[in-house]
């Protein structure tokens, strides 16, 4: 009894191998937690100190095409479309460390149609979905140019199960570090451009030896700043943000997919980038503002390419000593 009960759990085992190998084979390339989009005008810098800002973003990624290692599509119309939306809060201090000030950020949120990697039938419903949490950022504010620094993680919150097309989390822990800088190239700081590098180290995801290789991303852009004046002249009522904006991505090291016993799937790595626009409206009385990009990606490899639209509303809360 225990020898069949043996050979058929050392069948479903191969059968179970066979079936992650063919998949894999065909559906590689593994997604990281960075949100392309997520940064564009001014990336490199810090919001005023003594500030907190509580927000609420609208991600929609539309895929219009699957792309092979040549940048040929490999499926047209994958009918893909992801979504993601939560609550999140920003604070900066004067809390100075290196001549910085201090700031931390958190991001609970909810995500449909989570994207796994190049599978084409990643359906899900909104549901809890990985936890941002940056507990370190240090800020510098120069005349002529802002810098950033910061370290980030991505916690495996979200439902995860192996080979699952439901899946609301990537089942993975993300350390990311961050560095950049916005320059300004007159004495009112209204015209700028910024670059902003993030690099994503990831580990292995739950209850398998699946590994996403270390992802660089890129994000930044050309704008300028337009100061609204009351009616009497005397100050700004409100500031708007406008210009074009970029992203980057490339997978620096290879995915590592075990698939039967010592072979292991190192696929090709992929990349992407993106041009677009963006435009930010800050009301000062109100002290509320709103937020809207939209990138389209162009040049991909080995992974899904489309349009990004990335809108945020904020409310911003100042403990500035008047």
């Amino acid at each position: 009894m225990k020898t069949k009960l043996k050979s058929k759990q050392t069948i479903k085992s191969v059968l179970t191998l066979l079936f992650l190998f063919t998949f894999f084979l065909g559906h590689s390339q593994l997604k990281g937690g960075h949100i392309l989009g997520a940064m564009g005008l001014q990336s490199g810098t810090q919001s005023p100190a003594n500030t907190l800002s509580l927000y609420v973003p609208g991600y929609l990624y539309d895929a219009s095409s699957l792309r092979n290692e040549d940048g040929d599509k490999a499926i047209a119309n994958p009918d893909i479309t992801m979504f993601i939306t939560g609550v999140g809060a920003n604070y900066v201090s004067d809390f100075k460390i290196l001549g910085a000030n201090y700031g931390a950020t958190i991001l609970l949120a909810f995500a449909s149609n989570t994207i796994q990697g190049n599978t084409v039938d990643s359906k899900n419903s909104l549901a809890f979905t990985d936890m941002y949490i940056q507990p370190v950022q240090l800020g510098w504010h120069n005349k002529k140019a802002d810098f950033v620094f910061s370290y980030s993680l991505y916690l495996p919150t979200g439902r995860f199960t192996a080979g699952a097309s439901d899946n609301a989390g990537l089942g993975m822990f993300m350390n990311e570090f961050s560095a950049g800088t916005t320059l300004f190239f007159n004495d009112k700081k209204t015209v700028h451009f910024s670059a902003l590098a993030s690099y994503e180290i990831n580990g292995k995801k739950k209850d398998t030896d699946i590994k996403t290789g270390d992802i660089l991303s890129i994000e930044g852009g050309l704008g300028k700043t337009f100061y609204m004046m009351n009616a009497e002249k005397t100050a700004p009522k409100s500031i708007l943000n406008a210009g074009l904006i970029y992203y980057m991505q490339y997978k620096v090291s290879n995915d590592k997919i075990p698939v039967i016993g010592s072979i292991v799937l190192e696929p090709d790595k992929d990349r992407v980038g993106a041009l677009g626009a963006e435009v930010n409206y800050f009301h000062i009385g109100c002290k509320t503002s709103a937020g809207l990009r939209w990138l389209s990606e162009i040049g991909a490899v080995n992974r899904f390419q489309g349009n990004t639209f990335f809108l945020t509303l904020a409310h911003v809360f100042s403990f500035e000593k008047k």
